[in-house]
């Protein structure tokens, strides 16, 4: 590979991870309160309110089953709106963001769910409100669960910032196909490949590293 790609290997690196942060970051301000909501607003649960919740996950699964792809293209006239322009990396965190509150809700609705619902009740037993369960209960035990989620969102986003290299944007899935696909550069293209690896290796070992530690569950080595 030439020296002179390097730098250019380095800003598209660096443009993904912009990517992928800046949406984990507004997909979860959007995805954490609808997944809280639509893990506690059924029938008879903490903030009932049936009809909301099943509208609600209609939408949610309507956006989830949505190739990213085909949403990148639909919402086109919306990222303009929004970024100013429908190409580059900042245009390519809006439908980054479209794709993960949704799916970030799912994870989060997933991990309030598996909490013991006897503690649900012993909270209510000593007088809690609901919202005070929520924060002080559900949350807290569900947090491995959530963290877990949210590094598979985080992986995902990786994987859906290379993809918006295909059209218009920036980063990692750009430089591939711009040089390793149309310049016939298969070092280039092997490169971006490595990259994407040791970037999902290492945000899987950082989330099921601190999901570990949250983890009431999970054995401690003592003594060593």
């Amino acid at each position: 590979m030439s020296a002179n790609l390097i730098p250019i290997l380095l800003e598209s690196t660096l443009q993904t991870l912009y990517m992928v942060a800046m949406s984990t970051l507004l997909g979860t301000l959007i995805g954490a309160p609808l997944g809280i909501f639509l893990a506690t607003s059924r029938k008879g649960e903490l903030l009932s309110a049936p009809w909301l919740n099943k509208m609600l996950g209609l939408i949610v699964n309507a956006a989830r089953s949505t190739p990213f792809i085909i949403l990148v293209v639909a919402i086109i006239p919306l990222t303009r709106l929004i970024a100013g322009t429908s190409i580059g990396t900042t245009a390519a965190i809006v439908p980054l963001t479209i794709a993960a509150a949704p799916f970030i809700a799912r994870l989060i609705e997933t991990a309030i769910r598996e909490v013991d619902a006897g503690l649900i009740e012993a909270a209510r037993a000593m007088g809690a409100t609901p919202w005070q369960i929520v924060r002080k209960v559900l949350i807290p035990e569900a947090k491995p669960g959530i963290i877990l989620g949210l590094t598979l969102a985080v992986v995902s986003l990786i994987g859906y910032s290379a993809m918006v290299g295909a059209v218009g944007g920036e980063g990692l899935g750009d430089l591939g196909i711009r040089y390793g696909y149309q310049r016939f550069m298969p070092e280039v293209m092997l490169a971006v490949v490595i990259i994407l690896i040791v970037l999902v290796q290492l945000v899987q070992s950082l989330g099921e590293w601190i999901a570990a530690r949250f983890d009431k569950r999970a054995p401690r080595n003592r003594g060593r």
